[in-house]
């Protein structure tokens, strides 16, 4: 049974991405808007490549959607609006009138006539209130002209012929002048405010069904083509007509191919062109990118980013497409290249956008755009940790998609007239949803165990917990990673290796030493050598064992992998050369593996250069009096020592860079003994 398992274990990377790639293939071709593609590019303002075009079935030409907005709005703003005339509230204000008036015009002050002159006086008022009906105070504003609905018959009035309660004060009043009455004015407006006097409502359940009516009655089309007649001819050019009527053929076309018995056809040629696209990454992975391609965690990341904006993409399309530029396609070479390399984020970038020209409108303009935007983000965006860089870079970014739109209006409108507005907002909206790539980048630090520039910067702190811990517990060992850091830092940024990634690798690959510090020299501050109670086999254990326990203390404090990858491999599988030649003076037939580290030997240009770095600090504090001449042949030796080793078999680094990696030591120890040029007597 395990026999039979055994190629299953060997081969589960393999495995793992063959599924990886089955299922983002499934994801994507899911996404996609479900329609034939038309088989015809045009654009307005163009002329016809094709030859020349005739209609194959009958079909309608649609109207665009600005002129179905526009008839919309005509339809709205010309629609009266319903109020309803409440009857019962009119008969119950006469009522609650007769006996409100008792309150304020009483018998004491007024005899029977005059009470029943004043009531009628009233009465004039409220028949003149109510000839129409009296609004709401709380309705809405209404238009000039409404229908208002008594019983179930409905006319049309202006508002004018409405009153409001802020009426009431000059219908009293021009009753009360007719009769010379003024003197009761305060009575009157005393008792009216008393009573419930609006009964006109607005109606909206009413206005609104007759809006749709209204609106369901428009067109969606302004007239047909016939089967055999000419759409367009060989090089005439796109215009507003036929440029209508080719939309609404391309429209009708895709309705028509998607259909139950061809839709698998349909699907099977979008499987087909992804997986076509997908294979190139995982190729140009294999060949190029040998390291991202065996490690499954960096795969699936860049895997997970394409789908991911697919999916964004075609939610967006189908939401509403004139939104397709809001999304920041620009984002991904941004990511790409902050954890990996400007190449491989380009590369991922314009494969992206191949796979989005089958979902986006316009497709020419939109991945010539996307591409541009895409090879100007990989040459402008550096150094994130650096905040004004990515403003900068997102502000060219935004400029040069704004360029872009209007060169591609002007070729199709022939002018800069016209231009709408609301396209260049979303490319400002597009460039400030890019600044948010810093917080993206925090999550997918920890959700791939990935590491950026701004968290090897914030690991560089020699403030840090662990570092602090390194100089109060091996002060020594503190002070040789530093100048290991000054070294290598100078020779990555002289062959173009990661600097950064270098510096923070070379402050924490002897962390291991806090274990037992005054084992190792540089920490020694008395004569008294704890070596000298012990075997050189166990002098050579110990000094190993700091390479493994530096490994537990970084993984302990969550230290990214890419950092200790410097810990496991800045001693490659090299001898313990002095305590496994004082050994040999004792006893001739030694085991080497007794004093060999454990490996592996560096696989980066970084993890090699780290190698040298540490092996020529190190072994120049046992320069005496050093000279020129001394400092050359010293720095020489050690590297050359190394390569016979086969140290640097699996690094990417070349003997050219090799040779200028010396030079950059030879130049920085010269420095630090502060050699001078010797002049003749």
């Amino acid at each position: 049974m395990s026999s039979s398992l055994d190629p299953l274990y060997k081969n589960q990377s393999l495995i793992y991405k063959y599924c990886l790639y089955i299922i983002s293939l499934c994801c994507i071709v899911y996404f996609f808007p479900k329609g034939g593609q038309f088989k015809y590019e045009f654009q307005k303002g163009k002329p016809w490549q094709y030859e020349n075009l005739r209609a194959t079935f009958d079909f309608s030409i649609k109207k665009q959607a600005s002129q179905i907005a526009e008839e919309e709005q005509r339809i709205k703003d010309a629609q009266l609006d319903f109020y309803q005339y409440n009857v019962d509230q009119r008969d119950f204000v006469y009522l609650e009138y007769e006996n409100k008036f008792k309150t304020i015009f009483s018998s004491d002050q007024y005899d029977e006539d005059q009470l029943s002159i004043l009531l009628n006086l009233g009465k004039l008022v409220l028949n003149e209130l109510y000839k129409k009906g009296v609004l709401e105070s709380e309705t809405k504003e209404p238009r000039k002209h409404f229908y208002l609905i008594t019983g179930n018959e409905a006319k049309q009035v202006s508002e004018k012929e409405i009153y409001q309660l802020s009426d009431l004060a000059m219908v009293i009043d021009g009753v009360l002048k007719q009769r010379r009455l003024e003197s009761l004015n305060n009575k009157y407006q005393e008792l009216f405010l008393s009573l419930s006097l609006p009964n006109v409502t607005y109606d909206r359940e009413l206005t609104t069904k007759a809006l749709n009516d209204e609106l369901s009655k428009i067109s969606h089309t302004r007239g047909t083509i016939e089967e055999g007649d000419l759409i367009i001819a060989k090089g005439e050019v796109v215009e507003a007509e036929n440029y209508n009527a080719l939309n609404s053929l391309k429209s009708e076309y895709q309705s028509e191919v998607w259909n139950s018995k061809n839709q698998y056809f349909i699907l099977a040629g979008y499987a087909v062109l992804v997986a076509l696209v997908l294979m190139m990454l995982f190729l140009f992975l294999k060949k190029y990118r040998a390291d991202i391609y065996h490690n499954n965690t960096k795969v699936t990341f860049l895997v997970f980013n394409i789908v991911l904006m697919v999916f964004i993409t075609t939610l967006i399309v189908k939401y509403d497409e004139s939104y397709v530029f809001a999304i920041p396609l620009c984002i991904l070479p941004l990511i790409v290249k902050t954890f990996f390399d400007a190449r491989l984020g380009l590369f991922v970038h314009v494969l992206t956008v191949l796979i989005l020209g089958f979902v986006v409108p316009n497709s020419f303009e939109y991945v010539f755009l996307q591409i541009v935007a895409g090879i100007v983000t990989v040459l402008t965006v550096s150094e994130l940790y650096k905040r004004a860089n990515l403003f900068i870079s997102v502000a060219q970014i935004t400029t040069i998609y704004i360029v872009g739109y209007l060169a591609f209006h002007t070729i199709h409108e022939g002018n800069l007239e016209n231009i709408k507005w609301i396209t260049l907002s979303i490319f400002l909206l597009n460039g400030m949803i890019t600044l948010f790539v810093q917080p993206l980048i925090y999550i997918y630090e920890k959700l791939f165990g990935l590491v950026s520039d701004v968290s090897l910067l914030e690991l560089s702190d020699t403030n840090s917990k662990l570092l602090k811990e390194l100089s109060d517990k091996a002060p020594g060992t503190f002070h040789h990673s530093l100048q290991v850091s000054n070294l290598a830092e100078a020779a990555a940024n002289e062959i173009g290796a990661n600097a950064m990634l270098v510096r923070v690798g070379a402050l924490y690959h002897d962390i291991g030493k806090m274990t037992n510090p005054t084992y190792f020299t540089e920490n020694q501050i008395t004569n008294v050598n704890p070596h000298d109670e012990i075997s050189s086999k166990e002098s050579a254990a110990i000094i190993i064992k700091h390479v493994i326990e530096g490994i537990e203390l970084a993984r302990k404090n969550n230290i990214p992998d890419r950092v200790i990858d410097f810990i496991r491999t800045h001693h490659g599988t090299s001898l313990v050369y002095y305590f496994y030649k004082k050994q040999q003076e004792i006893e001739s037939d030694l085991q080497e593996d007794d004093y060999k580290y454990p490996g592996p030997i560096p696989f980066s240009k970084e993890t090699a250069i780290l190698m040298m770095a540490d092996a020529v600090e190190a072994a120049s504090k046992s320069l005496k009096n050093p000279t020129f001449l001394m400092i050359d042949e010293f720095v020489d030796r050690i590297i050359a020592s190394q390569m016979a080793a086969e140290q640097f078999l699996n690094a990417n680094i070349t003997f050219k860079e090799i040779q200028i990696v010396k030079k950059i030591f030879k130049q920085k120890l010269t420095n630090i003994y502060h050699l001078r040029v010797e002049y003749p007597e």
